[in-house]
């Protein structure tokens, strides 16, 4: 029997839908708005007015940005990194996770907190700076890999699905003669594949992203992810602007000059630093949008499933 639905309840909908719709505008306006002005002239923009559209659509900025001939072996590096990081990174973290999910493990208790421990302490910057450097992974790709290979509260999270296998699937398994890392390619990875996807995403949205142990360990050009040569188109903008402005003002007014020749320096040019700024945030998470939506069925469900136990 279908119940009669009242008038309150009508309006109950209807401040919901309404919230979640100014909420959603709230959420994506900026981005919108972004985006409109990453595609539009930027002498244009300087008159304001643009909110959902660009009103001089352009492609300048983007062009700026992909013809710079740094960005297609950052673009190599990063997805390179994010490739195998994600791969190794997963595999690494899933054995550990497989083993301290068994319950016959001796001293599991001492390894699950020895795990947790470095989630609450760390050496600091220079004992890790000095770490890598003694392991010589400076200036080599592996500098990206090998200290990110394990995450703890990925392992934690891994460990606590994997405890939500039934034990009965691995016994029949091991009675069947399987050992452990049969049961562990053949029986947990396959059943896995909802942790295993949202550990993915995490692992491969922090590679992507990634860009201050570059910073750090990194000073060849060529080794140097998106993140970072993007970073650098935009400074360099930001100092060509700044230097032009600073040599209009230079003939005279001092400061007030130049900070006058600050505000005009963008007219009658296609591009200035907002544009190029904007355009290459776009360039970033692009890739991460498209991924994104076919991994969040299992970003959910792994995560749900993930954090029932401790």
């Amino acid at each position: 029997m279908v119940q009669k639905r009242s008038i309150g309840d009508y309006l109950l909908d209807f401040f919901v839908y309404a919230f979640l719709t100014v909420l959603t505008i709230t959420i994506l306006y900026p981005f919108i708005n972004a985006m409109a002005i990453s595609f539009n002239n930027a002498d244009d923009t300087m008159r304001g007015g643009i909110y959902f559209l660009p009103r001089v659509p352009t492609v300048e900025s983007y062009v700026r940005v992909f013809t710079n001939p740094r960005i297609w072996n950052a673009y190599f590096i990063t997805i390179s990194r994010t490739l195998v990081g994600t791969v190794s990174a997963l595999f690494v973290t899933s054995l550990i996770a497989f083993a301290l999910s068994n319950a016959k493990l001796v001293g599991r208790r001492f390894y699950s907190l020895f795990c947790i421990i470095p989630m609450y302490f760390g050496g600091g910057l220079i004992p890790y700076y000095m770490l890598i450097r003694n392991l010589e992974l400076m200036n080599t790709f592996w500098v990206f890999i090998i200290p990110n290979l394990v995450g703890l509260f990925n392992v934690i999270l891994m460990r606590t699905f994997f405890q939500e296998i039934p034990e009965s699937i691995k016994e029949s398994a091991h009675i069947d003669g399987a050992n452990y890392i049969t049961v562990y390619f053949k029986i947990i990875l396959p059943i896995s594949t909802p942790i295993l996807a949202t550990i993915a995403l995490f692992i491969g949205v922090f590679h992507w992203n990634s860009w201050f142990d570059a910073t750090i360990f990194i000073t060849r050009d060529e080794l140097k992810p998106m993140q970072n040569i993007l970073l650098q188109i935009v400074n360099e903008a930001a100092f060509a602007e700044r230097i032009a402005a600073l040599a209009g003002g230079a003939g005279g007014g001092g400061a007030s000059a130049a900070a006058a020749a600050m505000g005009n320096i963008s007219r009658g040019r296609p591009v200035n630093v907002r544009s190029i700024t904007l355009a290459t945030m776009f360039v970033t998470i692009f890739p991460v949008l498209i991924v994104y939506p076919f991994l969040q069925r299992f970003f959910v469900k792994g995560i749900m499933i993930g954090s029932v136990k401790g």
